[in-house]
């Protein structure tokens, strides 16, 4: 971790204190607003489709919302206005409950998900890389930018930094260069995202830019977000609230460093919000088509949930943190008090035969939760202190519990500007 300073704490069940940071404001673009100070809005809103996906469970395959209270269960918070939204059990995998759960819809940067998921194992963090202007020319006009500069060397833990903490497009097109071109990338991230069952997704641009017929749904990114969780740079980078990103670079000269804060509102607690107890990631995005997207991860105590929340209809640049941060209190309470009305399923090639019992998965994968593809998520991390210092790191650990039986399979067919 030379050259940054990384803020990785863990949340105390008692103590939350609000981060104070302020970003350079060279270091990256703010999200456009309009005359009154508002996100820009997606298109108007259709209707979702009358049938829709079904893997995960029939009842995600329908639109609307998908919920089954037992007694003593809390009622959905009434604030809800996102397009689609989902909460899921991060260890079990069950669904909570969703809203057009598999309604293809654009993601924004939340796509930066599968592309990290997809290329960050192929890239020794170390490694060192000399950017070019070609790299730099395909960058969309009006795209959230770290600051990379072409003819300036970076480290690819550097620009991984990037991509998660300030969501830059810049950094993406380098790392996929690196991985052997845009178009190579894209066809990774659509292999994955198959061996995933992420099937309502469909890559266009590595970096989530708005494009025609870029989407991937609720349902997707969470899946998605779980099985980057399970590796131990993914958890880090997206847990990361501030770190040192490499500016100017000089022949003589000590390299110059600034400082990036992450957009993740609910870990830093920036624009009016607290930070979220228990946060520990995962991605936000905004653009014109999409609206704004996020996906969240969070724990307290022995629960862990996921949420995803994409384009609310109202409020401004805070809603759909509000709306995730809504699911989460809704979740932590209703767990137990809930029937599922689906599950996040595993990859492809899991293998589910030797799982029996809940007891017998958790010891089963126990020992498996560091690196690999499928669901998992691992350290709980979150903001603590106006400093930002490292105290602690606590566990997230997220066991594979694959269902068994027979799973559900699609039924049909179905950024970044500044995300």
């Amino acid at each position: 971790m030379s050259a940054k300073k990384t803020a990785l704490t863990v949340l105390s069940a008692g103590l939350l204190v609000p981060a104070m940071l302020v970003v350079p404001a060279h270091a990256a673009p703010t999200p456009p607003t309009d005359a009154k100070g508002q996100p820009p809005k997606a298109p108007a809103a259709a209707a979702p489709p009358a049938s829709m996906s079904t893997v995960g469970g029939a009842l995600l395959g329908k639109p609307g919302v998908q919920v089954n209270l037992l007694a003593g269960a809390p009622a959905l918070p009434t604030s809800l206005t996102g397009r689609s939204w989902i909460v899921a059990d991060a260890e079990t995998g069950e669904v909570l409950a969703a809203n057009n759960a598999h309604w293809r819809l654009p993601p924004a940067s939340t796509l930066k998900m599968l592309f990290a998921d997809t290329v960050l194992p192929s890239l020794p963090k170390d490694q060192v890389h000399k950017v070019t202007e070609q790299e730099m020319a395909g960058v969309g006009a009006g795209s959230s930018l770290v600051g990379v500069k072409e003819d300036h060397e970076y480290s690819v833990h550097d620009l991984w930094l990037g991509v998660f903490l300030r969501s830059g497009n810049d950094a993406v097109h380098v790392l996929a260069s690196m991985n052997g071109g845009i178009d190579k990338t894209v066809k990774d991230m659509q292999a994955h995202a198959e061996e995933l069952q992420a099937l309502d997704t469909h890559v266009v641009s590595p970096d989530g830019y708005d494009a025609p017929e870029q989407v991937s749904s609720a349902y997707d990114l969470t899946l998605i977000a779980r099985s980057g969780l399970q590796k131990q740079d993914f958890r880090e980078y997206c847990g990361t609230a501030e770190a040192k990103f490499p500016g100017r670079q000089e022949a003589g000269k000590p390299r110059e460093y600034f400082e990036i804060q992450n957009t993740n509102r609910l870990m830093t607690g920036s624009s009016g919000l607290s930070p979220y107890k228990g946060i520990a990631g995962v991605k936000n995005g905004n653009t014109t088509m999409a609206g704004s997207t996020f996906t969240g991860a969070a724990q307290q105590g022995n629960k862990k949930l996921l949420v995803t929340v994409m384009n609310p209809a109202s409020g401004g640049l805070n809603s759909v943190y509000e709306e995730t941060a809504d699911l989460f209190d809704w979740g932590f309470a209703a767990i137990g008090k809930v029937k599922a009305v689906g599950e996040l399923v595993p990859p492809k090639s899991a293998d589910t035969s030797s799982l029996g019992s809940p007891a017998q998965s958790h010891e089963h994968n126990s020992s498996a939760a560091g690196e690999g593809a499928g669901g998992g998520v691992g350290t709980a991390l979150g903001v603590a202190g106006g400093a930002l210092a490292v105290i602690a790191v606590g566990a997230y650990a997220v066991n594979r519990r694959w269902p068994r039986g027979p799973r559900g399979r699609r039924s049909g067919g179905g950024d970044d500007q500044v995300a």
